[in-house]
């Protein structure tokens, strides 16, 4: 099969995946749903039973006989009255629809579960994707030099580096950081951290500092030693040794030749960096109060709210399968063999 009908094969393979994911989660949740639709539902029969009383003195309605038929009524309107199987099938469509019903939760004021999570993802996108793009390019920088010199005083202090650095909790290096840049040295404001909400990109730009310093302070010594060794092993291959007894360039040699033709592993890297950082974002941003996707998740299982739970469970999947594609694609782009293989798949 040809490279385009391999990437088709890839699409449909992640589009079955996604489907069983969101219909796994609609089978664990819908009858948690159910429970909170019923109380949500008494709560309000019993607020409009109470409002009807107070604008129909005196009707003579049967209280008990009213709220039951107005129960009912809700009930079929939300489905609770249909099959358990049919409910599965209703909130899977729906899921897959990006329709998340109107689950109302409190965070930057009140919004529907659809509308949080498209105000949080661009918020997580942009904290953690700066900081991998950041830790990324310290570690290739000075992976390569490392590589360029082993045993040298940069090799092992990006040793000792990677060992430190990753030994350290992204939590609490965030609360010392919080400790001594906003309270103890006063350089950021003491209310930053306090609350959710921003109100500009000003405050949301100022905001970031810190947990970007944190995640890079945390992942930049690890990369640095993994490039390095990664590095280390391409040019020991015979073609980096013939371009240098050809008398090419070594900043050519390192970036031309051996930077890219490492780049496969160093991409797979990439992209579960990005996963890994983003299904770790509920610690960091609950730390720091960032109004992003970790956040918003870690605000939804407080407060119950199933419908967003689902939602987020689907949008992180998504996510997860979309960047798998994309891995391909590079591949492909940065290894040719990648497009031989693809065209010999039977």
């Amino acid at each position: 099969m040809g490279f385009g009908r391999y990437l088709t094969y890839r699409l449909v393979n992640a589009a079955i995946v996604l489907f069983f994911v969101v219909l796994l989660t609609s089978v664990l949740f819908v009858k948690l749903y159910d429970v909170q639709m019923v109380n949500v539902i008494n709560s309000q029969v019993q607020m409009e039973w109470m409002h009807y009383q107070k604008t129909h003195p005196g009707s003579g309605v049967n209280g008990t006989e009213w709220m039951a038929r107005r129960t009912e009524a809700l009930y079929h309107k939300y489905g609770l009255d249909r099959p358990y199987w049919e409910r599965v099938w209703i909130l899977t469509k729906n899921t897959l629809k990006f329709d998340f019903g109107n689950m109302q939760i409190q965070i930057f004021g009140t919004y529907s579960a659809a509308k949080a999570i498209w105000m949080a993802l661009p918020k997580t996108i942009l904290l953690f994707t700066t900081a991998t793009m950041v830790t990324i390019l310290l570690g290739i920088l000075l992976g390569v030099k490392s590589a360029q010199n082993p045993g040298s005083l940069l090799d092992r202090t990006i040793s000792v580096l990677a060992m430190l650095t990753t030994s350290l909790p992204m939590w609490w290096l965030g609360m010392l950081f919080i400790l001594i840049f906003v309270v103890e040295l006063g350089w950021l404001p003491v209310n930053l951290y306090a609350t959710v909400a921003v109100n500009s990109w000003g405050d949301l730009l100022l905001k970031m500092t810190l947990p970007l310093l944190t995640i890079v302070t945390v992942s930049f010594g690890g990369w640095a030693w993994i490039i390095r060794n990664i590095m280390i092993g391409t040019l020991q291959e015979d073609y980096i040794l013939v371009a240098r007894a050809k008398g090419v360039p070594e900043r050519k040699v390192i970036y031309g030749h051996a930077l890219r033709a490492s780049a496969p592993p160093i991409v797979t890297m990439v992209i579960f960096a990005l996963l890994g950082s983003m299904s770790g974002a509920i610690i960091t941003e609950v730390v720091f109060n960032w109004p992003g996707m970790g956040r918003l998740y870690w605000t939804a299982i407080t407060q119950n709210a199933v419908n967003l739970v689902v939602g987020l469970t689907y949008i992180f999947t998504l996510l997860y399968l979309l960047s798998m594609i994309l891995a391909d694609l590079m591949y492909a782009w940065l290894d040719p063999r990648v497009k031989v293989g693809a065209s010999t798949i039977v």
